[in-house]
């Protein structure tokens, strides 16, 4: 008897729950295809007309025939998200994060993930070396597109070192395949200070133009290096005077393709920025914000819609707010963005009180300075004792997906009770930034 999937959530009013699909039910084919993973799945059902074979809890088999509109979803979730085992990634990166974390935390933050198909469902980046030339046909059968890649460097022997891995040079092949196939890709390059910067990032650099227009962007980020190191590759953190050679050397290929392409593509985190002590490039120059989930221009991106929203709210409520105390926590990175948001906000509304407080991460080490690596307990001892008002709020990004969570279990109702204050979780952009300080139901027009 063949495995099928089990299906463990039908929309309401969906095709599904027409046809009589119900949970714990088995989809075993499609249009006499097994299903071997999501990517089978979201090809199939794309036609308007297609024959899904399902088992019941009971063991029938149903063949069902449904007529449907071009792409519509048959409104059914799987136990597996991915249909299939996640895999596991076989490199030993010198600069992977996971290898730096502390022993004890929740398994799932040790599992380091290389599977293409985590690339296209959720814009994780994939080294290619754990591809087969299986895995390639079917993202250019299914043209799956964006690809996110990990490139570090384009020195094949380089790259087999960064990644402790003797077929790393070989996997990069596998881009030729893609762009003669028209597949769009993204590019991350992880910049390790006297390996692949440098000379090595500028030849890097000119490879990675070859496959313009397929590869869109290429971002570059500093490693980031936590306290827990020993026994690790020796890596040192950058400097601002490094920062500010990185900028002009990414600033200047800007310069040279965007005549040529309509694309800056290549794109300096904004780490960078601030570590360097520069403004923070115009909105045009990150075109349309294709790596936000690497910090290339999150913060640009925060600070507009924040400005546009507050122009709104100001022609809307004038200066009448109700008066209130809050307090805000960020991570080092993003502190001075968010204490001049808040000073434009007091400066509009006089009635509020703001105070907002960086948060150190003595979890991992001060050269961790992202909020989204902030642990609960960090937050908390820092803040016991300070006035915090009537609210503190916190960006959602310090959470677990989906999960009132922080990174070491601490829940955002156990924090409440320890400092004391009703905790707003904020989501990472400038109009839920503005939304959550002046609360649609606390102005008085």
């Amino acid at each position: 008897m063949k495995s099928g999937h089990i299906i463990k959530l039908v929309k309401e009013n969906s095709i599904a729950q027409e046809m009589e699909i119900e949970v714990g039910d088995e989809l075993l084919a499609i249009d006499n295809t097994e299903i071997e993973d999501i990517f089978d799945y979201e090809f199939l059902i794309q036609d308007t007309y297609i024959e899904v074979l399902v088992r019941k809890k009971d063991g029938e088999e149903w063949l069902l025939e449904i007529d449907k509109e071009m792409d519509e979803d048959l409104g059914i979730e799987f136990e597996n998200g991915l249909m299939d085992e996640y895999r596991h990634c076989q490199n030993k990166c010198i600069f992977c994060f996971i290898d730096q974390m502390p022993k004890g935390m929740r398994e799932t933050l040790y599992f380091k993930d290389d599977d293409s198909r985590l690339s296209f469902l959720q814009g994780n980046y994939v080294t290619l070396t754990n591809m087969s030339d299986h895995d390639i046909d079917r993202i250019i059968r299914y043209h799956l597109s964006p690809i996110n890649i990990s490139f570090q460097t384009m020195n094949p022997q380089l790259r087999c070192k960064m990644l402790n891995n003797r077929f790393a040079g070989e996997a990069l092949k596998k881009v030729d395949r893609l762009f003669e196939a028209g597949i769009t890709m993204n590019g991350q390059i992880v910049l390790c200070k006297g390996i692949n910067d440098g000379q090595e990032l500028e030849y890097s650099i000119r490879e990675l133009t070859k496959y313009l227009p397929c590869l869109e962007s290429v971002s570059v980020v500093p490693v980031g290096l936590s306290k827990y190191r020993e026994g690790l590759y020796p890596l040192e953190p950058f400097t601002a005077q490094d920062a500010c050679q990185v900028i002009d050397q990414i600033e200047d290929w800007q310069r040279r393709l965007y005549p040529k392409y309509g694309l800056h593509f290549v794109h300096a985190s904004d780490e960078w920025y601030l570590l360097a002590g520069l403004e923070l490039p115009e909105q045009e120059r990150y075109d349309g914000y294709l790596q936000l989930e690497n910090g290339v221009g999150m913060l640009r991106l925060l600070v507009n819609e924040f400005e546009e929203t507050m122009e709104e709210r100001k022609a809307s409520h004038g200066d009448k707010i109700c008066p209130e105390k809050i307090s805000i926590a960020t991570g080092r990175l993003a502190y001075p963005t968010i204490c001049r948001m808040a000073g434009q906000v007091k400066e509009a509304f006089s009635e509020l009180q703001i105070q907002v407080y960086e948060i150190r991460n003595d979890f991992f080490g001060e050269s961790i300075t992202v909020s989204g690596l902030l642990t609960g307990r960090d937050i908390r001892e820092q803040l016991q004792g300070k006035e915090l008002g009537e609210r503190l709020l916190l960006p959602e990004n310090m959470l677990r997906s989906g999960e009132r969570v922080f990174l070491d279990d601490l829940t955002v109702e156990e924090l409440e009770k320890a400092l004391q204050v009703k905790i707003d979780i904020v989501k990472s952009s400038g109009r839920e930034f503005v939304d959550a300080i002046l609360g649609n139901d606390r102005s008085q027009a």
